[in-house]
């Protein structure tokens, strides 16, 4: 009798698949995530796995800053309205406005940390209970810390000397009134699993994390996609080159890299031998301290 045997990515995609049902049977009112970048791209053909030929049992979210890439947006309503599911989007703009909060200043003012308001806001709005999103845990350190279930308080805080244990494949979503638990599907993935789950899957991307030529600022040695954001000075110098994007967050605080890579194979090759994480290598949102990512995460962002 021969043994069927999941290889590595059917592993993965049945561990993540298990955790998105693991929240459906254990949540009331959760949520995910949805941005337009890879990793939530890959979440949502999961989530199409574990739920088609059902609807979601969660809307999608996207938090915008007003900084976005506009073809991430388009990518982001396209795929929607394709697969028939709702999508909430709530604006760090109005936030800003209703709040009164200060915008960031600068050469490259990102909103980045002001999202956590609006991100809260939406929970509390929504009365979200868990909120899903692509985080893994070889993006950057803070990440890793992170359980799989990951509780956040009555304020969205999170606390990593106080995280639940969790033991192999049981997820403990039992929470006090007030507290939420973000989850983290595809957090035992790596940047190359995603990219070999998306050429196998065939899984369409926007078209910014292929090889196109835009005009970039050079700054401490990384490359800014110009934007009417970026204020800019005499001494700066702006160029045309050919580039793409690793990861996708606002144009204000993630760069590009150099590339030629077209498509899905030379994507995977180029990742292969590269000595830098994605975060490493394209996030200035990182860079501000050594635990940047953690401190954002104390004060409740995803």
């Amino acid at each position: 009798m021969s043994k069927y045997q999941l290889d590595y990515l059917e592993q993965l995609e049945s561990e993540a698949i298990h955790i998105f049902r693991e929240v459906a049977g254990q949540f009331e009112r959760p949520a995910m995530l949805f941005s337009g970048g890879k990793d939530s791209i890959t979440l949502v053909h999961l989530a199409l796995k574990a739920f088609r030929p059902g609807k979601f049992p969660f809307p999608l979210v996207h938090i915008d800053t007003g900084h976005n890439f506009p073809e991430v947006l388009e990518y982001r309503d396209q795929l929607a309205e394709q697969i028939g599911e709702k999508l909430i989007v709530r604006k760090v703009e109005d936030t800003i406005k209703e709040k009164g909060l200060t915008e960031p200043k600068g050469k490259l003012p990102s909103r980045n940390a002001l999202q956590t308001f609006t991100l809260l806001d939406t929970v509390e709005e929504f009365e979200f209970d868990c909120c899903i999103g692509g985080g893994r845990r070889d993006e950057e350190k803070a990440r890793a810390k992170e359980r799989i279930f990951s509780v956040r308080d009555d304020f969205g805080q999170w606390d990593p000397k106080l995280q639940r244990p969790e033991l192999w494949n049981t997820y403990n979503g039992k929470i006090h009134k007030g507290e939420q638990v973000r989850a983290f599907p595809i957090s035992n993935w790596t940047e190359l699993d995603v990219w070999n789950y998306i050429l196998k899957e065939n899984i369409q991307l926007p078209s910014i994390y292929f090889s196109h030529e835009r005009e970039v600022l050079n700054f401490d040695s990384q490359f800014i996609a110009m934007n009417e954001f970026v204020n800019l000075e005499e001494s700066d110098v702006v160029t045309t080159e050919k580039v793409r994007y690793r990861t996708v967050g606002d144009m204000t605080c993630t760069a590009a890299v150099l590339s030629n890579a077209a498509n899905l194979e030379e994507v995977i090759a180029e990742i292969i031998t590269t000595k830098t994480s994605e975060r490493g290598e394209t996030r200035i949102d990182d860079r501000t301290s050594e635990a940047a990512m953690e401190d954002r995460k104390k004060a409740g962002y995803f």
